[in-house]
């Protein structure tokens, strides 16, 4: 059986020592992000195990970029060893993600190449997407057939809460071209106008 992204985050972090995953924790709070991502908010790390820890990563993040944020914050705390055995076993690279950071293009977590448009509705505001989106049900509902297979309808249907249903659907945002964004952006804006009204507005 194929292991997962969430057994790989459990590999690396049960590895670590008390006060390992403890700077581990700090530097999450640190790290640079894909644009249209939050850092986990410090409350909710700091009691977290392993196991939590892997949960949390993959509830704010897609699969592949809960990986590689995890992998940037162990070589940010001198953890290379654990961070490439990470991105070895979920097979991801050191330059997957272009990030965009504080510390700018000359920085170690720099751009790793720059950003040629304008970010996408989708992108820009998928935080508060997933936490503010009220009418879930008849956006996937318009997204299936097209850029939903029956399989990823069921399994975004199948979450208890709105944004869960939202954040496994953002799952998918990353393997997306601007046409699919465009589909969903219509459909949520169909669905959710005063929601999208709004966060247009800012």
């Amino acid at each position: 059986m194929a292991r997962s992204v969430r057994d790989h985050l459990v590999d690396a972090l049960e590895g670590l020592e008390r006060a390992e995953l403890k700077r581990f924790k700090a530097k999450l709070q640190e790290v640079p992000l894909r644009p249209g991502f939050a850092h986990i908010p410090r409350g909710r790390l700091q009691d977290a195990d392993p196991l939590d820890l892997s949960d949390l990563l993959l509830s704010f993040y897609t699969d592949a970029h809960a990986a590689q944020v995890a992998a940037r914050a162990l070589d940010a705390v001198h953890l290379r060893q654990q961070a490439q055995r990470l991105r070895h076993d979920a097979g991801i690279g050191e330059s997957e993600i272009p990030v965009q950071s504080s510390l700018g293009a000359s920085g170690r977590y720099g751009l790793q190449e720059p950003l040629s448009e304008e970010l996408h509705f989708i992108d820009k505001h998928r935080a508060e997407l997933i936490q503010r989106t009220s009418s879930v049900e008849p956006v996937l509902d318009l997204l299936h057939g097209s850029i939903l297979d029956d399989e990823q309808y069921e399994r975004i249907l199948s979450r208890e809460t709105n944004p869960d249903k939202m954040r496994e659907l953002y799952k998918l945002v990353p393997g997306w071209d601007r046409s699919c964004k465009d589909q969903l952006y219509e459909s949520l804006k169909a669905k959710n106008k005063f929601l999208v009204r709004d966060l247009e507005g800012r």
